[in-house]
């Protein structure tokens, strides 16, 4: 039996989450939030945004190797590509029941919606992953909840079934038309799911598999740039945009090589796990995406030296290119 009138709410930053915890807090219920992070996002903007909108003290977990393990081999397989969204979704609930006892929450709240992703939200999966993860009856879903059994909260009175929402499908004009009711403005843009949908991202995270390489360090500068195998099983990840190059420049470790144009008008490029004769191809690719024509000075160092040797490059051949892109 429940006691109290406090939850914990799932907060992924996403309009839904949003929503689900506003009609709540209509009904007067305490709540608090918990966050999880894989190695697959780049920040924490929207969901720290969404815990000052709502102003309820937040959570935030970073999950690492244990995530990894489960891209690895997910009990109850991919999606689409390398996405194991019921594995993900039950070990997260796992670990959010277990902060309930913590806080003192009894019930746990989600932003779910019946036919929103096609894996982990239709009734039969739903039912599955709760007992899954040992919260039978103890999941408020409040945007969807009159398409599904009462949860506990509902049925003992703490909530009022009443006043929750019977939303389904991938539309999102209900959403936004709650989301004007409550002045909320600034609405986040939907993800489109985990990126480990996309099927470009999962390419690179199967060449990784396929190396040996899958950790949280390597798993990090997947987010960034554009990324090619070598033959000697190297690899050289060269940046796209400015925010790239940052990226790469913050997630290289100490022994990687870090090659950029002498004039600064081109990208940064790492290269980690390379042999010495990849130090040329690397500056050859960094090379390609500078702005330029013809030979170009590359510098480049391991990252925890301090000064850069420099080498004549040429902007590599197309084919080349395409050979190691992954």
């Amino acid at each position: 039996m429940l006691v109290n009138d406090r939850a914990l709410l799932m907060l992924s930053g996403g309009l839904d989450s949003i929503l689900a915890c506003r009609l709540l807090q209509e009904q007067h219920v305490i709540i608090e939030g918990i966050h999880f992070s894989t190695p697959f996002m780049k920040d924490l903007y929207w969901p720290r945004k969404a815990a000052d909108l709502l102003g309820i003290p937040t959570k935030f977990v970073r999950i690492g190797d244990e995530f990894i393990d489960i891209v690895r081999e997910p009990v109850h397989g991919y999606g689409s590509n390398l996405n194991p969204c019921i594995d993900c979704r039950i070990m997260m609930l796992r670990l959010a029941k277990e902060y309930m006892g913590e806080i003192g929450a009894t019930f746990i709240i989600t932003g779910e919606v019946v036919g929103e992703r096609p894996m982990t939200q239709n009734r039969n999966t739903m039912r599955m992953i709760e007992k899954r993860a040992e919260l039978n009856g103890l999941i408020l879903r409040p945007l969807t909840a009159k398409l599904l059994l009462p949860s506990t909260p509902e049925r003992e009175g703490i909530v009022s079934r009443g006043l929750l929402l019977g939303l389904s499908g991938r539309g999102r004009k209900a959403q936004l038309e709650l989301a004007r009711r409550y002045g909320i403005d600034d609405v986040p843009t939907p993800a489109g799911g985990c990126v480990l949908t996309d099927p470009s991202f999962s390419r690179r995270v199967r060449d990784l598999m396929e190396h040996g390489e899958l950790t949280a360090g390597n798993v990090r500068l997947l987010l960034y740039g554009r990324h090619f195998r070598l033959p000697s099983g190297g690899k050289v990840i060269v940046g796209r945009n400015h925010a790239d190059n940052g990226g790469l420049l913050q997630n290289a470790l100490p022994g990687d090589y870090i090659f950029r144009v002498r004039d600064g008008g081109g990208p940064v490029a790492v290269l980690r796990s390379g042999q010495p004769q990849d130090i040329a191809v690397a500056a050859d690719l960094c090379a390609r995406y500078a702005r330029g024509d013809g030979v170009m000075d590359v510098l480049y160092k391991r990252k925890k030296e301090d000064s850069y040797s420099s080498l004549e490059a040429n902007p590599s051949p197309g084919e080349l290119h395409i050979r190691y892109l992954i």
